[in-house]
């Protein structure tokens, strides 16, 4: 049977898909693939399951995916898209404490974590340990940690004017899955650390060039580069219908939706 889940949470920009104010084709779509909200993924484990990233969408992913277990958050870098669902982790802190298990582990970058211990600052605070309070235990990574029985490498990638936070999720000797939801570019250390990794999942923005996200041409000619077996892209905005990017995709690249969901492992 599989040992590693992953499901789609969010697979949007920043301004969500379809945007405020914007009556485009893809925003007035009635596809349900092109309604996309702020990107995150959750993965299970038999051991554990996480998040990465908790974005303003956090709430109503976790109603419709029916989550109902974190045991960890994995944070890619702290723009407000990303973070700003962080306090909805309070319900899966509630949980832990009902068990005795804690605060609830939260990974990031030194620089990620600095930002989040300012715009949340109770939740890091000893004096704020109440029931329905968010607790949480701040883990900052800058080498491989393990979560279960997977190990996790953290792989800083540019995003325009600062590094962010890649991940690669590997069980035994197996890379299961790359997860670049925000880059500009992938660097050959990087590439070279995740080739042939099994699923890849990209940034693949609009097909404009933009300063701090990868193009859909540039997002093909990552993949073609790591060479992995299959690649999904995300973070697209309102740009990219579904179904008509879908159809220009060579073979091993398919378009993600909130949602998706993937069996990876045994």
């Amino acid at each position: 049977m599989p040992d590693f889940h992953l499901t789609f949470l969010g697979t949007g920009t920043s301004q969500g898909v379809p945007m405020i104010g914007c009556f485009c084709p893809v925003c007035a779509s009635a596809d349900p693939r092109d309604k996309r909200s702020r990107a995150s993924i959750y993965v299970q484990t038999p051991e554990c399951a996480f998040v990465v990233d908790t974005g303003p969408d956090f709430r109503s992913q976790c109603l419709r995916e029916r989550v109902g277990r974190v045991d960890a958050v994995l944070l890619s870098h702290s723009h407000t898209d990303h973070i700003m669902g962080f306090d909805d982790l309070r319900r899966f802190s509630d949980l832990r404490r009902v068990d005795n298990l804690g605060g609830l582990p939260v990974f990031a970058a030194p620089e990620h974590m600095e930002d989040l211990q300012r715009v949340f600052a109770f939740a890091f605070n000893p004096k704020f340990r109440f029931p329905g309070y968010l607790h949480v235990v701040p883990h900052v990574i800058e080498k491989p940690f393990r979560l279960g029985e997977t190990t996790v490498t953290p792989l800083p990638v540019p995003h325009g004017f600062m590094d962010v936070t890649g991940f690669l999720f590997a069980r035994g000797k197996r890379k299961l899955l790359a997860y670049f939801s925000d880059a500009k570019a992938i660097p050959e250390p990087v590439r070279e650390a995740v080739r042939g990794v099994e699923v890849l999942v990209v940034d693949a923005l609009r097909h404009k060039p933009h300063p701090t996200h990868m193009s859909l041409d540039e997002a093909l000619e990552t993949a073609a580069a790591i060479e992995p077996a299959q690649t999904l892209l995300t973070h697209l905005c309102h740009d990219l219908s579904h179904v008509e990017t879908e159809k220009t995709l060579p073979a091993g690249v398919r378009v993600a939706y909130d949602g998706l969901r993937l069996e990876l492992g045994k």
